[in-house]
């Protein structure tokens, strides 16, 4: 058995997904509020006390909003750089002494987890991506970045399954009435959050015989539509005759279904 990933929710009003091994189970992120995480966790027949441990791209709302409530009821470790803890602590008990810092670059490990950090370009103090290995199997998580370093690519190029960011259609984001021009400069900026056609591009560029399961994630709820997202990524892959690649598109308000590699 190698890794088993499920979605709890993704998209611009929360981000949280379970990675379970045979000796760890990890959220990536606690963007949902804690009751959802707590109810979809319950859905799968998993409790946030068997959570080993919980582990930080960034200190946005989006994606650390459950930890005041999580740290209070339990001592959860999370995993962070320096930067994101300073961030998300300002907001939790002063006494919660369960942080597990590490150097962005740097390996560490939950049970049989390996976990590879590296850094993303994103308007945040120091966000980061991740690459999830055991047993010989590896995922790539790359959420909230504005574009796609030499580093993130080489980091993730042989990964067996890839959560990526597809945040917004590059046409439903310029002709969105509700967002100021700043705003819509700040999400499409090289800090801000990937296009599908950025995505698009990326997949394209990493795609190899190893590459079995795209997730696509962090869709815009106004500037994106799941359909179009998917269809992005799905012809860059035949551009590139490659084969045999599921690729799905996590949702805002419901479980994605897990699936194992």
């Amino acid at each position: 058995m190698g890794v088993t990933l499920t979605i709890l929710g993704s998209g611009s009003a929360g981000n949280c997904a379970l990675l379970e091994t045979p000796q760890a189970r990890v959220l990536v992120d606690a963007g949902l509020s804690a009751r959802q995480i707590t109810e979809r966790l319950a859905s799968l027949g998993r409790a946030v006390a068997e959570i080993d441990a919980i582990v930080l791209t960034h200190e946005h709302a989006d994606h650390a909003q459950a930890l005041n409530v999580f740290c209070r009821r339990h001592a959860i470790p999370i995993y962070a750089n320096r930067l994101t803890a300073d961030e998300v602590a300002r907001g939790l008990p002063v006494t919660y002494g369960a942080w597990r810092i590490f150097e962005t670059g740097q390996t560490f490990e939950v049970g049989d987890l390996r976990v590879e950090t590296f850094t993303v370009p994103h308007d945040a103090q120091d966000p980061v991506g991740f690459v999830f290995r055991c047993n010989g199997s590896s995922v790539g998580f790359l959420t909230d970045l504005g574009h796609v370093t030499r580093v993130a690519t080489d980091r993730v190029r042989n990964v067996n399954a890839l959560v990526v960011e597809s945040n917004h259609d590059l046409r439903l984001l310029r002709d969105d009435p509700y967002r100021p021009w700043a705003l819509k400069q700040r999400i499409g900026s090289r800090h801000g959050h990937l296009s599908n056609d950025a995505a698009a591009n990326f997949v394209r560029e990493i795609a190899s015989e190893n590459l079995k399961r795209i997730c696509l994630a962090h869709l815009s709820r106004d500037c994106n539509r799941p359909e179009l997202a998917q269809a992005a990524v799905t012809a860059a892959l035949s551009t590139v005759g490659t084969q045999g690649v599921t690729v799905e598109v996590a949702a805002q308000d419901k479980v994605t279904p897990s699936f194992v590699v």
